[in-house]
């Protein structure tokens, strides 16, 4: 147990609450550092140097895998508002990485898809960020890293996130 996770335990233990789950606790905390964690080395070791946040990151990588998508879906796959997604577009846009398509049927409809020079950047990037991703698990093993990716997808899918 890390001396982080131990101090929030005893400070939460000495609190009354009707019931403390401190196996909760200590997995979510876990889970917020890893998390935290994976996305401030990622912003300074790799996306930085591209100018992108993790969310643009985020929705590039989505149109790297999907080509095309739905604003209302891209908010939603990276949590974040309809408002945040077209701020994004914006810089997106400006960089030439993305162009909006309007629905022909549904002009309140707005998808985005990636340009040539979107997935150019993708293809330079994404090796970078796939080291990044094998340093952060190296510590497991390969049983170990599937066994945590089975239990995050249970959270996950329990909790329709």
């Amino acid at each position: 147990m890390l001396q982080e996770e131990k101090e929030t335990i005893n400070k939460l233990s000495k609190m009354t609450l009707d019931s403390l789950n401190l196996g909760a606790i200590s997995v979510v905390t876990n889970l917020y550092r890893v998390a935290q964690g994976l996305r401030n080395k990622m912003e300074r070791e790799v996306l930085s140097k591209h100018g992108l946040s993790w969310t643009s990151f985020s929705i590039l990588y989505d149109l790297w895998i999907w080509n095309s998508v739905e604003t209302k879906r891209l908010a939603e796959l990276n949590a974040v508002s309809k408002a945040t997604i077209s701020n994004i577009t914006n810089t997106l846009e400006k960089k030439d990485f993305v162009c909006r398509k309007t629905d022909t049927r549904d002009r309140r409809i707005t998808y985005l898809t990636m340009t040539d020079k979107g997935t150019k950047i993708m293809e330079e990037l994404y090796p970078q960020f796939h080291k990044g991703e094998v340093e952060i698990v190296s510590s497991l093993t390969v049983k170990e890293q599937k066994d945590v990716s089975e239990l995050l997808r249970r959270i996950i899918k329990e909790n329709q996130f």
